[in-house]
C-alpha cells in the first residue's frame, strides 16, 4: 500500500506540476525539440538523449561527455517470507573522458526477522563495487547508442564476522552490453545484458548467472520526467526469474531528480513486493532553456 500511495503522489506531481499538459500538441513538440537540442547539440561530441532505467541504472549516461558527474542515494524495502529486507546504496559516477563513465558504489543490506521464530541473514555492506562503461557507438541520426562495460564487486562478509574472518569473501565479475534507441521524441527502449560470474575466495566453486534487462519509457514533453517499466530477468542453473518494475522519475530542481520503483516478482517463492527510491543529484547541471 505504501508503494501504491507514493506512486499516486508522484504521478499527480508529474501531471499537474508541468504546464506542458495544458499546452497544445504543437507546443509540446517544440518543447521536446528544445530539450533534446539542449542535450544533443549543446556541444561535441555527439550524444543521444535516452531514458535511463532506475533500478538497474547505467554507469553514466550513454555517450557521456567529459566532466559529467552524478551522486545517487537509493533505498529499497523488500518483503520476504521470513524476514524484512532493507537496502541502501551510495554511488558516485563521473566521466573522466568523452564516452567513458566510471562508478564507485557502496550497497548495504539490513535484515530483520518477522514473527517470534523468524530468522534472517546477517546485515552487511554487500560489496565494494567498481564499474566502467564505454559508449562505442552514438548516432544522433538513428537515435541509437551502444555501449560495453564491466562491473567488479569485492563481496564482503557480514558485520558480525568482521575481525573473525577474511573481510573479502568473494568476487563478482560482470561484463555487460547495452543497446538503447529513442523512437521519435518521447519513447525510449533499452536492453542491458551480461553474465554474472561469482567466485568465492576460499574454494573452487564458480556460480554463473545471466541477466537480461529490458526497459521501456515515455518521457514527458519538454522535461526529464518519465514513466516506464523494467523487466529484470535472471537465468541461473536453468531457473528463470523475472521481476517487473513499474517506475517514474520526477525532476524537483534543475540538478535534482527523484525516482520511485515498485517490484513485482512473477514467482513469489520467497520474495514478495518491493519498493525502491532513488535520489539523483547532478553537480554543475544547469538548464539553459
Amino acid at each position: 500500500m505504501k508503494s501504491e500511495f507514493l506512486i499516486y503522489i508522484l504521478l499527480t506531481i508529474i501531471v499537474f506540476s508541468h504546464p506542458s499538459f495544458a499546452q497544445t500538441e504543437n507546443l509540446n513538440t517544440v518543447k521536446d525539440s528544445l530539450y533534446i537540442q539542449e542535450v544533443e547539440e549543446k556541444r561535441e561530441p555527439a550524444k543521444v538523449l535516452h531514458a535511463e532505467p532506475l533500478y538497474i541504472d547505467l554507469i553514466r549516461d550513454l555517450g557521456a561527455r567529459k566532466g559529467e558527474k552524478e551522486w545517487n542515494v537509493g533505498i529499497e524495502i523488500i518483503d520476504n517470507e521470513d524476514f524484512d529486507q532493507y537496502g541502501t546504496l551510495v554511488e558516485y559516477e563521473w566521466a573522466p573522458l568523452n564516452r567513458l563513465g566510471l562508478e564507485v558504489e557502496l550497497p548495504f543490506t539490513f535484515y530483520y526477522p518477522t514473527g517470534e521464530n523468524g530468522s534472517a541473514p546477517g546485515s552487511k555492506l554487500n560489496s565494494l563495487k567498481l564499474a566502467a562503461q564505454y559508449s562505442f557507438f552514438v548516432s544522433e541520426k538513428h537515435k541509437t547508442s551502444l555501449a560495453i562495460g564491466y562491473i567488479h564487486e569485492f563481496e564482503l562478509v557480514e558485520f558480525d564476522n568482521y575481525g573473525r574472518e577474511r573481510l573479502i569473501e568473494g568476487n563478482l565479475f560482470n561484463p555487460f552490453f547495452i543497446a538503447a534507441k529513442r523512437w521519435g521524441d518521447n519513447f525510449h527502449t533499452l536492453v542491458y545484458t551480461g553474465p554474472g560470474i561469482e567466485r568465492p575466495v576460499n574454494g573452487n566453486e564458480t556460480n554463473v548467472s545471466w541477466e537480461i534487462n529490458s526497459n521501456m519509457h515515455y518521457m514527458i514533453s519538454g522535461t526529464r520526467n518519465f514513466l516506464g517499466i523494467e523487466f529484470n530477468k535472471t537465468v541461473e542453473n536453468g531457473d528463470f526469474d523475472m521481476t517487473i518494475r513499474p517506475q517514474m522519475r520526477v525532476g524537483i530542481a534543475d540538478n535534482l531528480l527523484i525516482g520511485i520503483v515498485t517490484g513485482i516478482p512473477i514467482k513469489r517463492e520467497n520474495q514478495r513486493f518491493s519498493s525502491f527510491l532513488r535520489l539523483i543529484y547532478e553537480p554543475g547541471h544547469q538548464k539553459d532553456h
